[in-house]
């Protein structure tokens, strides 16, 4: 059983808050736009992170980290993407791997919109976390938690981390 807390689009933004909610994860997922990659290096040094980079991210943050994360955390099969769009609505440069090899679960980022999506289609559970940090047209900083346990992906939570 893993605990997973799930954020994205934190544009160089990291502050107690957040450091919080990552102190109570086993593993940490970031969906890209990480900004200032001293974010990442904060993350890093409290829990093991997956992450992807994002449009905004610059030369050495898409060094150290790649554009599609696929993994396999405990019996799920997860695909991490910044710009991944929505079910019906994938982004094109993804349609014909997630239709070939879809994930049990599909993680992206870039809107700042928070949504969690099942897609019948592809029988994938789809998340976006909306954005943690203050850059952007977001209104209220979010973040997603869950647990991971053998196949399942369980109890859900919508972290509202406050007004930007």
């Amino acid at each position: 059983m893993k605990k997973i807390l799930l954020l994205s689009d934190t544009h160089s933004h990291i502050d107690d808050t957040i450091l919080k909610y990552v102190n109570q994860a086993d593993e940490v997922w970031h969906a890209g736009d990480i900004g200032d990659l001293n974010v990442t290096d904060t993350i890093k040094k409290l829990k093991p992170l997956r992450c992807v980079y994002g449009n905004i991210d610059d030369a050495q943050a898409r060094l150290e980290f790649p554009l599609h994360n696929r993994f396999l955390c405990e019996n799920v099969s997860v695909w991490i993407t910044h710009i991944g769009g929505y079910p019906g609505k994938y982004n094109p440069a993804i349609r014909e791997e997630m239709a070939l090899n879809p994930p049990k679960l599909f993680i992206c980022g870039h809107s700042h919109i928070l949504k969690v999506i099942f897609d019948k289609k592809n029988n994938l559970l789809h998340m976006n976390p909306g954005a943690a940090g203050k850059s952007g047209f977001h209104q209220v900083r979010t973040m997603l938690r869950f647990v991971i346990d053998d196949d399942k992906i369980k109890d859900l939570e919508i972290i509202e981390i406050g007004k930007k």
